[in-house]
This record gives C-alpha cells, sequence and structure tokens, in this order.
C-alpha cells in the first residue's frame, strides 16, 4: 500500500498548512489518524478470524489457498497502521527510528503488491476454471496453487525492494525527523542535481508502480471477469442476476479502493502545493485503510460455504470459551460438521 509515501506532501506542503485555516490541517490529520486506528484494530480481529476459518476449519483447496494468503496480506497491513497514526498525530513526526522506517514502508508496499496480485490470480483461476476446465482439472491442484502464492509473495517483495532502500529517516532545520523517500540516496538533500535525479527516479518508481500496482492487475480483472460472464450466461448457469453483481461489485471495488491512491501519487509529481493534494490525500487513507476490512467480508461472504463453515466455527469458539459445564464434545461436534 506504499501508505506512508502519502506523508511526504504534508512535510513538503508546511507552507500551505500555514497558510490555510486553522481548522481544515488539524481536522485532516485527525481523520486520518481516526481512520488508521479503527482500520487497523477492526481489520486485525475480522482478517484473523479469517485466517483462522481458512486455515483450520476449511478443507485445503485452491480457493482457500489463494484467498487465505490474500487476507494474510491485509492482516500484515494492518499490523503497521497504528504506528502511520501516531506519526500524523504528532505533526509527521517519527520516532520509532531508522530501521523501522525502512522496514514498515517496505512492508506496506509489500502488502499492496500481494493483494493486488491475489486479486488477478483470482481472477485468473476463476477465468481458467470456467473456459479452460479440462486443463483445470488436471493441473488445478493444492500444489499448483502454492507454486502461484510463491511466485506471487516473490514478485512483490521484488517489485517492494526499492521502497525498502528509499526510505530514509531526515532530520529538517527545526529538528523534527520525518520518515520519507530519498530516492537518489543521496545525503545531500539541498543539492539541485540530486533533487533533479530525486524526480526522475520518482517518475519511474511512478510509472511502474502504477503499471504493476494497478492499471495491469485491473485490466486483467476486468477481462477474466467479463470472459467468465459471458461464458457461464451463454450456458444458462445462471439463474439470478446475484453472480453477475458479485463480479461487477468485485471490479468496482479494485477500482474504488485503489484509484485515489495512484492520483494522489500522481499529484505528488506536479509539486503543486493545492487543498487538492490534502482532499486526495484524505480519500486514500479512507478507500486503502478500509479496503483491509471489507474486501475481504466482501470475497468470502459471498461464498455459502464459508458462511456456513465461519458461523459455525465461531458458534464452537464462542461455547468452548464461555460454557461453564465445559462441552468439548458439542464443540468437536460442530467442528467435525464444518
Amino acid at each position: 500500500m506504499d501508505l506512508i509515501n502519502s506523508t511526504d506532501y504534508l512535510i513538503n506542503a508546511s507552507t500551505l498548512v500555514r497558510n490555510s485555516t486553522q481548522f481544515l490541517a488539524p481536522a485532516s490529520k485527525i481523520i486520518i489518524a481516526l481512520s488508521l486506528y479503527v482500520s487497523s484494530i477492526i481489520g486485525t480481529i475480522t482478517n484473523g478470524l479469517y485466517l483462522w476459518v481458512l486455515r483450520f476449519k476449511m478443507k485445503q483447496t485452491v480457493n482457500t489457498l489463494l484467498y487465505f494468503h490474500l487476507i494474510l496480506s491485509y492482516f500484515i497491513s494492518t499490523l503497521i497502521l497504528p504506528f502511520m497514526a501516531t506519526s500524523q498525530l504528532q505533526d509527521n513526526h517519527w520516532n520509532f527510528g531508522t530501521t523501522l522506517c525502512k522496514v514498515f514502508n517496505g512492508t506496506l508496499s509489500l502488502g499492496m503488491f500481494t493483494s493486488v496480485f491475489f486479486l488477478s490470480a483470482i481472477s485468473l483461476d476463476r477465468y481458467l476454471l470456467t473456459l479452460h476446465p479440462v486443463w483445470s482439472q488436471q493441473h488445478r491442484t493444492p500444489r499448483w496453487a502454492s507454486s502461484i502464492v510463491l511466485g506471487v509473495w516473490i514478485s512483490a517483495a521484488a517489485f517492494s525492494i526499492p521502497y525498502l532502500i528509499f526510505r530514509e529517516t531526515h532530520h529538517d532545520r527545526e529538528g523534527k525527523v520525518t520518515c520519507r523517500n530519498n530516492y537518489a540516496v543521496s545525503t545531500n538533500w539541498e543539492s539541485k542535481e540530486m533533487q533533479a535525479l530525486r524526480q526522475w527516479i520518482h517518475v519511474g518508481c511512478f510509472i511502474s508502480r502504477f503499471f504493476l500496482g494497478f492499471l495491469l492487475p485491473f485490466f486483467i480483472i476486468i477481462f477474466c471477469y467479463e470472459r467468465v460472464a459471458s461464458k457461464v450466461k451463454d450456458r444458462g448457469l445462471f439463474k439470478s442476476s446475484k453472480p453477475f453483481k458479485v463480479m461487477v461489485t468485485a471490479i468496482v471495488s479494485f477500482f474504488v479502493c485503489w484509484m485515489p491512491y495512484h492520483i494522489h501519487q500522481g499529484l505528488l509529481l506536479t509539486k503543486n502545493q493545492s487543498p487538492l493534494l490534502e482532499l486526495t490525500l484524505i480519500l486514500t487513507v479512507l478507500t486503502t485503510s478500509f479496503n483491509t476490512i471489507f474486501s475481504p467480508t466482501l470475497y468470502l461472504f459471498t461464498g455459502e460455504n464459508f458462511k456456513k463453515v465461519f458461523k459455525k466455527s465461531i458458534l464452537a469458539l464462542f461455547e468452548s470459551t464461555f460454557s461453564e459445564d465445559s462441552s468439548a464434545e458439542r464443540t468437536q461436534n460442530l467442528n467435525s460438521e464444518a
């Protein structure tokens, strides 16, 4: 998600903040911090429950394996959000050290790439299962899915390395420590040559991130779901419009959740300090942070099997936790049914 990279705007736009109203800047920081805190708390709990059900309560199949790692990418990102929120409340002062500055930024980038890659992989899996059933029957196995999972994590880690290297802590003239990108990897922050080099590298990073982290996955998802919908509709297998609504919702949610982030990153390149930048930053935080909460619910609860297993598993968990007469036998029966 590389959400921490968005703080560069608030650091560089100090002039804008001073010239704006006294209400707008503090209010925006509170909105951002509150959104991150709430997303972290709710996302950690819900995604943790989803991971538990997928790992321990359901049979390991291609679907459960892909969804497990998709939710895992969301779960990892939610653990870092409180640190970002704390930095926002402290006027972007970073007091967690250079190592965590690099690790958190790299981890958020890893979470962004893995989530969009796994959504693309799930769409391709639906495509292969529907349009190439013979091939899927012969090759679509948990072992095949494990190879896909490994490839996604390795690819996402490779694309996240630059954001791990470029991220550094910087002491400004006022003594405040900020966690920001140093694209030239140079300690000379004031040199015009270094600033020009940083700008070119920044443009290259933006283009590659926009293409690999949004444009290409978005087209893959649209293509796969369009082909699946057309094929299934021709066969007359849809008895209702619900499957179409699910596919459209998946496409729209992907676009709405990630487009504000890339718009904001593009505006950062212009260095035009305007209220539009602050607005897109707020939208970016709201969409990408709450994406970690609602996306798993959207994708998982469209399947009746997961809903039944989830309800029975949660019931078993509560019974084993709060029952006074040690209902272990009933819990085992519920688990076996799930």
